[in-house]
C-alpha cells in the first residue's frame, strides 16, 4: 500500500465515520414512530416511549404517559396507575387531555354519572417521519342519553428536538347537530395534570408558575395571557410544560384556569368565575352546521421558563403561524 493510497483509504475511512455519527445524532434527534395498538396509539422518539393515546373506552380521548426531556414522566399516573405520594383528587384529570365542563348544559369534564363522553370514532392519519409525528382523528361528544351534540376533528403533531418535545394540537369543533354553547365555566379546556413535584404547593410540590406578563405562581389563575409555563423538579432536575395560546384562536389571549396543586388549563370560555363578570359572559355560541377552531402548542422543555426561552420560543410560534 503506497503513502498515498493509505492517505486517501484513512480519510473515506474517517469520513464514513463522521457521516454515520451525523446521521445516528440527526436520528436522535428527530425519529418520532407512531404504532398502533389495542385501544391505543404508542409514540416513540428515538425508541423510546414519549406518549400513549389511549382512545377506546375512556371517558375521553387522553395521551398518558407524558415523557419529557431527560426521559422525565411529566403528568401525574393517578388514576391511569397507583403509585406513592400522589393525590387521588379530580379523578377526572388524566395527564393530558382536551374537553370542556358545559356544552349545551352537558358536563364533558368530569366522569360523574350524568357527564358526558367524547367518543373516538375514526383515525383520519396517523403518520411516522423523521421529523414529526401526526395523529388526526374524528371524535363525537355524546350526551349521558345517548344524544350527539357535536363532533370533531383534531390533530396533534408531535416534534422532537434537543432537550425539548413539542406538540402542536388543533382541534375544530362542528356544530354538526344543532346550534353549540360552550358554556361559561372555569372547568376546561386545553388541559393537563402536572407531575406531584412539579405543582406550587402540596407535600412534595416545589415548582412555580409564570406567564408571558410577568405573573407568578398563584396569582396567574383567571388572568389572560399568550403562554402559562409550569415549571419544577423531577428526579432532582427541573423540567417545565409551557401552554401557547395560537394568535387566531378566538377570545386570544385565553384565559387560565392554572392550579397551585398541578393542574394547567387554557380556558376561553370562564369569564364569570375568572373575572367576577356576570354569570354567561364567557357564554360562546355557534350556530347549527358551523364551527369554531382552537390551536395550541404544547413545549416539554428542561429548565425553568428562562433558561428553555419561553418568550422567545412564542415569538418565533406567532411568526411561524402568520407565515402560513
Amino acid at each position: 500500500m503506497t503513502r498515498k493510497f493509505a492517505v486517501a483509504f484513512a480519510s473515506a475511512f474517517v469520513a464514513t465515520l463522521l457521516g454515520v455519527a451525523l446521521n445516528s445524532h440527526a436520528k436522535e434527534l428527530t425519529d418520532v414512530k407512531i404504532t398502533e395498538l389495542a385501544g391505543k396509539l404508542k409514540v416513540e422518539i428515538n425508541g423510546r416511549l414519549f406518549t400513549e393515546y389511549h382512545h377506546q373506552q375512556v371517558p375521553r380521548p387522553f395521551f398518558y404517559p407524558l415523557i419529557g426531556p431527560k426521559q422525565l414522566p411529566m403528568t401525574r399516573n393517578w388514576p391511569m396507575k397507583d403509585v406513592p405520594d400522589e393525590e387521588h383528587d379530580h379523578p377526572h384529570h388524566r395527564s393530558l387531555w382536551f374537553t370542556h365542563g358545559d356544552v349545551n348544559g352537558v358536563d364533558f369534564w368530569s366522569e360523574e354519572p350524568k357527564a358526558g363522553k367524547i367518543v373516538h370514532e375514526k383515525f383520519l392519519k396517523i403518520q411516522s417521519s423523521r421529523s414529526t409525528g401526526t395523529i388526526k382523528s374524528q371524535n363525537k361528544w355524546i350526551a349521558p342519553d345517548g344524544k350527539v351534540v357535536c363532533t370533531d376533528d383534531r390533530t396533534f403533531a408531535i416534534h422532537a428536538r434537543p432537550d425539548e418535545r413539542l406538540i402542536d394540537f388543533e382541534i375544530t369543533i362542528h356544530a354538526s347537530n344543532g346550534d353549540l354553547v360552550f358554556g361559561d365555566t372555569k372547568e376546561g379546556t386545553m388541559a393537563i395534570r402536572l407531575a406531584e413535584t412539579m405543582r406550587l404547593k402540596g407535600k412534595v410540590g416545589a415548582g412555580h408558575i409564570v406567564n408571558s406578563e410577568g405573573v407568578r405562581d398563584d396569582a396567574t389563575w383567571g388572568k389572560r395571557a399568550d403562554w402559562v409555563d409550569y415549571y419544577g423538579p423531577i428526579q432532582g432536575q427541573t423540567v417545565g410544560v409551557a401552554i401557547f395560546d395560537h394568535p387566531n384562536n378566538p377570545m386570544h389571549p385565553t384565559w387560565w384556569h392554572v392550579r397551585d396543586y398541578g393542574l394547567f388549563a387554557a380556558n376561553p370560555f370562564g369569564v364569570h368565575e375568572f373575572e367576577k363578570k356576570p354569570k354567561g359572559t364567557g357564554d360562546f355560541k355557534v350556530s347549527s352546521g358551523g364551527s369554531v377552531t382552537f390551536r395550541y402548542r404544547l413545549v416539554l422543555h428542561a429548565g425553568d421558563e428562562k433558561q428553555a426561552d419561553i418568550a422567545a420560543h412564542y415569538k418565533a410560534f406567532v411568526s411561524q403561524s402568520k407565515s402560513r
